[in-house]
């Protein structure tokens, strides 16, 4: 699976953020995150630091983003962290999870069971790319919550 640099429809994003964990492409009303090989995503190791990193740079139109998990590698998430990032009240408009694998869907379909937001799933990052891109005419629920 090719990363998002890789892909011929890329274009330059306004900032790549990357840590240990992964690498983060923030465009104007989307990001992009691909997380690296076996990295157990929480809210305290690095749900935290991301959330206030993408609010510190988008700041009010942080509620207008669409999170796109572009999964490449394989890693998990701990689902009932989800409650944690609501708890921090931190909102988008919408979350799309990009997967190659049967895995990766059914883990998908988990955490669509605790994320309090519009969460979509795809086969390929050009989809998922389109379906935020369509997202940007549509207004917010304000119940919508990041990641």
């Amino acid at each position: 699976m090719k990363r998002i640099k890789e892909y011929y429809f890329y274009k330059k994003p306004l900032h790549i953020i990357s840590y240990d964990f992964g690498d983060f492409y923030l465009y104007d009303t989307f990001i992009v995150g691909e997380i690296k090989e076996d990295v157990v995503i929480s809210w305290e190791a690095q749900g935290k630091t991301l959330v206030e990193e993408f609010q510190s740079i988008y700041g009010d139109k942080a509620k207008e983003v669409i999170y796109i998990s572009h999964r490449i590698n394989d890693y998990s998430v701990v689902p009932s962290d989800w409650l944690k990032f609501k708890k921090f009240n931190a909102k988008i408009k919408g979350y799309a999870i990009v997967s190659y694998t049967k895995r990766g869907y059914f883990n998908g379909m988990l955490e669509k069971v605790f994320v309090p937001t519009t969460l979509r799933t795809f086969t390929s990052l050009k989809e998922a790319l389109g379906w935020a891109k369509a997202s940007e005419k549509i207004t917010i629920n304000e119940s919508s919550y990041l990641l």
